[in-house]
């Protein structure tokens, strides 16, 4: 009789066993839809996947990060349940109202019929400071896949490079285009993106005795990310007519200087450039000149006088130019705005730059000297009414102030300018005021609060 009843228990619990496997499978599927992020944006480029295909996620786990022309952002999760699909893959688009994964939920969950306004921020700056383990020898995420675009990977093949063997520079050690390229030896092993190092060699650096591979095929490259940013800034700039001012500035008193700063700097853990001073320059001298720290307004009935310089840097990345700015320079120290720098370098080097670092700009300086060259030709970044490129420190023969011929630290300066709304005086008034800051630091120095 026991082993009856035992029997017929057995037969319950297989039954039961049945049924709630039964159930899991009928559980709901909703579709995660990449909400509305504002800013007039219709779509993003899936940049990274913070999940995968049976992975569960809780509400405001992050699902995965997308880049606009605007901003890097990250996706969090509305529901909690677990990942049944993912719709796009690495460096594909989504669409403002498209699903980006399919979520199987617990209880009855409806899915939005419109997208609503997204709740995901921007990176904060504490996220786009802290370190990444891009220094790892191995690029690797958590299953041992290195982390690779399509596109790399294809440069990785013909080149017949392990990308295992690639140390990574991106987010969470991703192997960049540049980090193969380096490895290749088609690019120095220094070279990152930034603004701030002023190059002081006297000859150019030697051509690398790699050798090009011309293409076998057109290619067609999507116009994506900053880029799509770019061309939209760039088109409404072309409206502006520019008008040019050149100098050149005698840097001896401030290559001086940094060398003196620079390892008190170091002991304070501040990277210490030419740009921190070339910003607080202009800072200074546009407390003179407000009219050119300005923006015109959308009828061009009015000139606004900005009361922060929220100074902008022209930044090359992996993604493309970038134009991040530094809000308050007029009451940052030449050190705070040198942390500022790094923080956004290394932002920029992870196309991580949030939006809150890329909006309300008031006056930009490109220190293409970075690279190389000395003038330019800089283009106006609208709303904005002028711009400075600065070329290189170079080492030339000048004349003294008793006519005899020394070597002198030189760098040139490119000025634009609105000139709907600034005329040349203006632009050369405000040159001197800066000149005068570099050839004379001590004053800057003085000015400081």
């Amino acid at each position: 009789m026991a082993a009856r009843v035992l029997g017929n228990t057995s037969k319950i619990i297989k039954f039961n066993r049945h049924f709630h496997t039964a159930k899991a499978s009928f559980l709901p599927i909703v579709q995660f839809k990449l909400s509305d992020i504002g800013e007039g944006i219709a779509e993003v480029q899936v940049k990274e996947w913070y999940v995968k295909e049976g992975d569960t996620i809780s509400q405001f786990d992050k699902v995965c990060e997308v880049q606009s022309d605007k901003a890097a952002v990250t996706i969090s999760s509305r529901y909690d349940g677990v990942v049944r699909k993912l719709y796009h893959d690495i460096d594909g688009m989504a669409r403002v109202g498209q699903a980006l994964i399919d979520v199987e939920v617990e209880g009855n969950v409806q899915e939005e019929d419109q997208p609503s306004k997204e709740t995901a921020s921007s990176k904060p700056e504490a996220a786009q400071a802290k370190s990444t383990d891009s220094k790892a020898p191995e690029a690797a995420h958590s299953d041992g896949k290195v982390l690779a675009t399509p596109a790399v990977r294809r440069i990785a093949i013909e080149n017949k490079v392990k990308l295992s063997d690639v140390r990574g520079s991106g987010k969470d050690g991703r192997v960049l285009k540049e980090d193969v390229l380096k490895f290749l030896g088609q690019v120095p092993a220094d070279h990152s993106s930034g603004t701030t190092n002023v190059r002081t060699t006297h000859q150019p650096p030697l051509p690398t005795s790699k050798s090009y591979q011309a293409l076998k095929e057109d290619v067609a490259v999507p116009i994506r990310g900053y880029t799509r940013a770019m061309i939209k800034t760039m088109t409404e700039a072309l409206k502006i007519p520019h008008f040019g001012y050149n100098d050149e500035i005698n840097v001896d008193a401030l290559v001086k200087l940094r060398g003196e700063l620079k390892e008190f700097a170091k002991e304070r853990h501040v990277k210490l450039s030419y740009m921190p001073f070339f910003i607080k320059a202009a800072s200074l001298a546009l407390l003179e000149f407000p009219g050119l720290n300005a923006t015109t307004d959308d009828k061009l009935e009015n000139v606004i006088h900005k009361a922060s310089h929220n100074i902008c840097l022209a930044m090359d990345t992996p993604g493309g130019l970038v134009v991040p700015n530094i809000k308050n320079c007029e009451q940052r120290s030449i050190f705070e705005i040198a942390q500022e720098i790094t923080r956004l370098m290394e932002a920029g080097k992870r196309q991580q730059i949030g939006r809150e670092d890329l909006v309300g700009g008031t006056f930009t300086l490109s220190n293409i000297g970075a690279i190389g060259g000395t003038y330019a030709s800089p283009v106006i970044f609208p709303p904005q009414v002028a711009i400075g490129a600065i070329g290189k420190i170079e080492r030339l023969p000048r004349f003294d102030r008793h006519d005899n011929v020394i070597a002198a630290n030189v760098i040139k300066v490119s000025w634009c300018a609105d000139h709907r709304v600034v005329d040349g005086a203006t632009m050369a008034r405000f040159s001197n005021r800066w000149k005068f800051y570099l050839e004379h630091p001590s004053a800057m120095l003085a000015q400081l609060k």
